[in-house]
Order: structure tokens, then C-alpha cells, then sequence
């Protein structure tokens, strides 16, 4: 079909070839290259629409949004004019991050504006919710992990996105990456002006934001970076409840909502989730990186908890695995896992119903933790220098607690124990995710789901991980010469001191792994993308790259 773009038109759908509204008689192509397709939504500031771009090879879609506030104000065209470029400059900065949809044109046609971006095919996370449910702690980890990051790029560049929430992060078909769309920016100065006399300016005449998931600041005009993060946290709470926040109970005294009557998460990132949330900017997050810092703190002290509790742990260590079956491996779970449980966590909450109680308790955490995350910030040149002693603090930690002393009064690692394929994946089946410590050399996992998986110190030579879901998984210390992990997913794994040796990671996914002293003389990274992947430039230059390798800056090409 054709699209009428006439704000007016009583009938804008159109037959695919006409040249003229029928309706309305306007022009049906725009500035002669773009054919519109069919609308995507309307608000108070314009129309979005899907088109095709008819004067490039394969007329590829793009996505146009059309601004036309409404107004009576003879000088509204020259200022919108002036704050249409000067944002639509902002649109192309911010553009230029691997996952926020590229500003393509920009240009005022008929006394309106228009604002011409990258079509990016894909479901957004609200359409995902309410096809597959709600997502578990580890996958809202991974979400809100990827989302920050994009963030932390947008703040840096003093841009606020303003209007976050699951219907604006689309997966992206193509990679499963997440894009972060619909930017409040061009909508809130444009719209000002509309709404503007000549005693209000552009900071106080219009709030743009969801209700539900803009903070108070931000609708009363004043966003700031925390902004985003209090808009985030609440996206988390819809993701693992699938109930937006106008359908939660809320204290009628204080206005708060009990988050936690509609999900079960662990306690170290229920706390980080709260102070998100946070009412008042003083006791919230005040950015993306305090968030990173909280979550990598409380992964690193679960690792330790693993790691102190593991050396307790023989079932298949000291004995035969196939001896002791699925009840062998339930009781080496329930002595493994950390001091505390979701189970009792739901439980704590279900108990303390007091608003006061919640309401006390989350304000010293948030306080506390918003204090180590300014400290972090403080102390160390940057946030991944900061992080970086606790994981080798945690290495050598895993290594004591499962070591034999020599002579010297160091502690060395014991002889890994064989584990085959069938009985790794059996455990894995039935819950176990630590596979430290053990030889799983030559066995065929092509295709395994094993994410989140922690194969600390373990033998590796030249198994077989194609096609292998490994993502979040734990490699610190491994043995993975000549590994097969060709199109692995292992986004956001940890290969501190691993050796890659002579491996082959053609197309694998190793978006923000972390390749910390990793050994990767020889490794194939041809077709890899390394997006945000934390590598040095020696460790590229000892590894085979070409054209199609995604660099960590997001570009392609050899190092």
C-alpha cells in the first residue's frame, strides 16, 4: 500500500502504485525517493512510519518519523527549524553506537520535519514478554547488563535517553543483539516550543517520558542521567513480572509498590534492582557505571561464596560419578550453593508486608551501595582496572580452595578429574553449572547449551564446542588449545588467563567477553565479533583476524 503523510487526510491508505492521495489529492512519495508503506503509531508529537527508499538498490526499509506539532505560534517554524537540525545533530552522534538505529536523512518538507532512520527487523522485548513470559534472574541480568552499556555510551556523550521501557529494546533479529530506539530527545524540544508562550521555555513547558517508568524528576522537567537508570530498573521489574507498574499495588501511604510480591530474585540483585528504583535521585544509582560496578561486585562475591563452599564438594572429585547418580548431584548442589536462596528470600519478603520495614531497609542499602560505587569511581582510573584485581583475587581463591600445598607452602591445583560428555550434560540437565577442575579434553559438545556454566581451571584440548550456547560462561584459567568453538555463542564469557591457543572462533559471538591475560597465539577470529569485547591490541595482533572480523570498537576490518 501508499501512506498519505496529510495530518489531515481522512483516508491515508492508498493503492501501492498511486502517484496521489485519492483522499486528499497530496503527494504520495516523499522528496521523490521514499515510498511509505504503512503507518507504525501516532502521538502528540507527529507520525511514525515504515517506508521503503525506492532510489537505493533493493529499496531497503527505513523507519520516518514525521514531527508536526500542532500550533499557532508565527515564530514556532523558525525556532522548531533551529532545535529540529541542532537535535537531529544529536540523533547522528548517538547514531554512530553498533546498537541505536542510525540517523539516515534529515529535512523539512511542506513546513514539516522529518527524521529518516535505520530499520532495525526485530521484536521489541515487551512483544517477547507476551509471546515466551517472563524472563528468570540470569536472563534479566543479561538484558539489563547489554542495556547499560549502551548507556553509558549515550550519557558520555550528555545525551538522556528519557523515554525507556520494553516496547523501545528491540532484539535484533539478525544477531540477537539489543537496539535501544525512540529516543525523547527531539520529541521534547520540538514539542516545547509548540506547547511554549513567551514566558515558558523549553525546560518547563513539556515532559516526555512513559508514566510508569519516568521518574519523578523527569516529569517534572528537571531528567537527569539517573533518569534512565530509575527508567531501566522498572523495564527489569516488567520483564520478570510481565505487569507494568500501573497494574502493581502500590502502599497507600507512601506510594511505593512491593516490587517483590510479583518476582523472585536473589538478594544481591534484588538490592541493586531497589536502588534503581530509588524515588529520590540522593539515594538512586546516579549512573550506568555505579550500576555495572554493583553487579560485578555481587558476581565476584557469589564466586567467591562458590568457590569457599566447592572444596566441600566431592561427589565428583573423590568419587565415580556414574556411582552416584542424579540424588549424588542434588546433595552436591544443596552444599553448594551461596548462604542465601531465592527461596528464603521470597519468603523474607512475603513476611515483612511493613512499608515502613521495606521502606527503611532499602534506603541504607541504596545508600551504602551508591557510596561504594562513588568510591569505586574515585579510586581507580577507570571502572574495568577497578574490577580486574577482584577477579584475580577470585582465580587464586578458586585455585587455594582446591589445591595441595608443596614444599614451598604455595598451593597447587589437583589432577583435573575426566569427566565425558554424556555426564557433563546429564549434571547440567539436573541443575549442577561447576564443572571447575575437571578434563573434558576431545569430547564432542557441538551445539551443548552450557551457558553460564563456570569451567574454571579445567582441561579443554581440542573439544568440540560448534555451534555451542556458552554464553556467560566462566573459562578463567582454561586449557582450550585447539579448541573447535566456531559460531559458539559466548557473549559476555569470562577467559581471564585462559589459553586459546591455536583455537578456532571463526563467526563465534564474543561480544563483551573478556579476554584478560587470555593466550590467543594463533586463534582464528575470522568472522568473530568482538563488539565491547575487553582485548588488547597484542592479543589481536597474535590471533588471525580478516575483513569480516567486528572489532571491539564495532567496525570491521583486520587489527
Amino acid at each position: 500500500m501508499s501512506y498519505c503523510l496529510n495530518p489531515s487526510c481522512p483516508k491515508p491508505v492508498n493503492h501501492p502504485k498511486a502517484k496521489r492521495c485519492k483522499a486528499c489529492g497530496s503527494k504520495l512519495l516523499l522528496r521523490d525517493r521514499y515510498h511509505l508503506v504503512k503507518g507504525l503509531g501516532k502521538g502528540g508529537f507527529g507520525a511514525t512510519f515504515l517506508a521503503a527508499d525506492i532510489s537505493l538498490p533493493g529499496n531497503p526499509l527505513c523507519v520516518i518519523k514525521q514531527l508536526r506539532p500542532n500550533t499557532d505560534n508565527p515564530n514556532f517554524l523558525s525556532m522548531a527549524r533551529e532545535l529540529f537540525e541542532r537535535e537531529a545533530r544529536t540523533l547522528g552522534k548517538v547514531g554512530n553506537h553498533p546498537q541505536i538505529p542510525r540517523l539516515l536523512d534529515y529535512f523539512e518538507d511542506r513546513e514539516q520535519f522529518y527524521l529518516v532512520q535505520e530499520f532495525v527487523k526485530g521484536n521489541n522485548l515487551q512483544q517477547e514478554i507476551k509471546k515466551n513470559g517472563v524472563l528468570n534472574e540470569p536472563q534479566a541480568k543479561q538484558v539489563l547488563q547489554e542495556v547499560l552499556l549502551i548507556l553509558k555510551d549515550i550519557h558520555s556523550k550528555k545525551v538522556i535517553h528519557r523515554d525507556i521501557k520494553p516496547a523501545n529494546i528491540i532484539r535484533r533479529e539478525i544477531d540477537n543483539k539489543l537496539v535501544l530506539i525512540d529516543f525523547g530527545v527531539v520529541k521534547n524540544q520540538v514539542n516545547t516550543i509548540a506547547a511554549g508562550n513567551g514566558d515558558q521555555t523549553a525546560l518547563t513547558a513539556f515532559a516526555v517520558g512513559t508514566p510508569g517508568f519516568a521518574p519523578p524528576e523527569q516529569l517534572a522537567m528537571r531528567p537527569v542521567y539517573a533518569s534512565d537508570v530509575y527508567a531501566l530498573g522498572v523495564t527489569c521489574m516488567y520483564l520478570m513480572s510481565g505487569k507494568a507498574p500501573k497494574n502493581m499495588d502500590s502502599d497507600p501511604l507512601t506510594g511505593e509498590i512491593d516490587w517483590f510480591k510479583y518476582i523472585d530474585v536473589s538478594d544481591k540483585f534484588a538490592d541493586i534492582l531497589l536502588a534503581m528504583v530509588e524515588v529520590s535521585v540522593k539515594n538512586r544509582y546516579k549512573t550506568a557505571d555505579e550500576v555495572l560496578d554493583a553487579m560485578d561486585i555481587a558476581n565476584h562475591i557469589e564466586d567467591l561464596a562458590d568457590n569457599m563452599f566447592s572444596g566441600m564438594n566431592q561427589d565428583i572429585g573423590n568419587t565415580s560419578m556414574g556411582l552416584r547418580g542424579a540424588g549424588g548431584l542434588r546433595t552436591s548442589a544443596r552444599r553448594t550453593a551461596p548462604p542465601t536462596s531465592n527461596s528464603r528470600n521470597s519468603r523474607n519478603r512475603t513476611q515483612a508486608n511493613s512499608a515502613s520495614s521495606r521502606r527503611n531497609s532499602s534506603s541504607r542499602n541504596a545508600s551504602n551501595r551508591t557510596q561504594i560505587g562513588r568510591n569505586q569511581s574515585r579510586n581507580s582510573p577507570s571502572n574495568r582496572s577497578s574490577r580486574t584485581p577482584l577477579r584475580g583475587y577470585s582465580r587464586n581463591n578458586s585455585q587455594d580452595s582446591r589445591g595441595s600445598k608443596d614444599s614451598r607452602g604455595s598451593r597447587e591445583p589437583s589432577k583435573p578429574v575426566k569427566v565425558d560428555k554424556d555426564t557433563l550434560l546429564s549434571y547440567y540437565a539436573k541443575g549442577r553449572r561447576d564443572f571447575s577442575y575437571k578434563d573434558i579434553s576431545l569430547q564432542n559438545l557441538e551445539k551443548a547449551n552450557l551457558s553460564g556454566t563456570k569451567f574454571n581451571s579445567s582441561r579443554m584440548i581440542k573439544i568440540n564446542l560448534q555451534n555451542a550456547d556458552l554464553s556467560s560462561t566462566k573459562f578463567n584459567n582454561c586449557d582450550l588449545r585447539q579448541a573447535s568453538l566456531r559460531n559458539a555463542n559466548l557473549s559476555r564469557a569470562y577467559l581471564s588467563s585462559a589459553n586459546l591457543e591455536g583455537a578456532d572462533l571463526r563467526g563465534a559471538n564474543l561480544t563483551h567477553a573478556n579476554f584478560d591475560a587470555t593466550k590467543l597465539k594463533g586463534a582464528n577470529l575470522c568472522g568473530a565479533n568482538l563488539t565491547s569485547a575487553i582485548i588488547t591490541e597484542q592479543q589481536l595482533q597474535d590471533a588471525k583476524t580478516n575483513w569480516t572480523t567486528v572489532l571491539p570498537s564495532g567496525r570491521r576490518g583486520f587489527w
